[in-house]
């Protein structure tokens, strides 16, 4: 009978030697699928969205995330009118950004992103998923992990008790040894482009720790970091912390180019 350990150690190689793509950190990467499908997914979820859930009318708002999202974009190289915004009336603590150039705010989001540079901080981390196509390498993940659990299944006896409890360890064996750890490793990365992308635009990078401290304030807590798809808060602020002096320079620069943002 296969152990967990040894199937475990078998989907980590395939992890290891598929990797057929490399991020914009210099990260080794899995995708699987092609951009174009990716970036229909991402369309098709956020059109049902729109849908499903109240758009806001508020005009300074959306102002206000509009003039964020614009300066990121056009101060990184990258074009605003390619993407589309909308600000949803909910009061969650969330934004998000989608395969297919598409970002969501939820209302909540200000209890949090007090001022520009801390939305800034939010945005940028989101536009950071997008960039490094984060979405498809989760998605080529969970094609693998499915894959050895469909292996591990055909090799032990499913109704024996022993079976039984192999197929449920792996399977936590899995989210815990595999996929949680490299859904940290994307927040991670995308905190680290994030911090680059708002100090490219002019905003203050040492905002974004203040602004992870605000999340975990405002969130009910959070339980061991290897049972977190995020890094620890403090963990979190200590890169950051460790990125600022390089942060401060590129935001010096950015205003030497540009005048300073003005969202709030």
């Amino acid at each position: 009978m296969l152990k967990i350990n040894k199937i475990l150690s078998l989907i980590s190689s395939v992890f290891l030697f598929t990797a057929c793509a490399t991020s914009p950190t210099g990260r080794k990467q899995l995708q699987l699928l092609p951009d174009s499908q990716m970036n229909s997914m991402g369309v098709a979820s956020f059109n049902e969205m729109k849908k499903t859930e109240k758009i806001s009318n508020d005009k300074a708002l959306n102002a206000r995330v509009k003039c964020v999202v614009e300066a990121l974009l056009n101060r990184n190289g990258m074009n605003p009118s390619e993407w589309e915004i909308k600000v949803f009336e909910d009061d969650t603590l969330n934004a998000f950004a989608l395969p297919g150039k598409k970002i969501g705010v939820h209302t909540g989001i200000f209890k949090a992103a007090q001022n520009q540079n801390q939305l800034a901080a939010v945005l940028g981390h989101e536009i950071g998923h997008v960039i490094a196509k984060h979405g498809n390498e989760r998605v080529s993940q969970q094609l693998l992990v499915q894959g050895g659990m469909t292996a591990a299944q055909l090799s032990v006896d499913q109704n024996s008790t022993t079976g039984k409890a192999v197929l449920a360890g792996l399977g936590l064996g899995a989210s815990v040894g595999i996929l949680l750890p490299f859904s940290r490793a994307h927040e991670s990365e995308a905190d680290e482009m994030g911090v680059r992308y708002m100090a490219n635009a002019g905003f203050d990078p040492e905002e974004a720790i203040t602004l992870w401290s605000n999340m975990q304030a405002q969130s009910k807590g959070s339980g061991p970091q290897f049972l977190s798809t995020h890094p620890d808060p403090s963990n979190r602020r200590k890169k950051i912390g460790a990125m600022l002096p390089e942060a401060d320079k590129l935001q010096m620069e950015a205003l030497n180019k540009y005048n300073p943002p003005e969202c709030y």
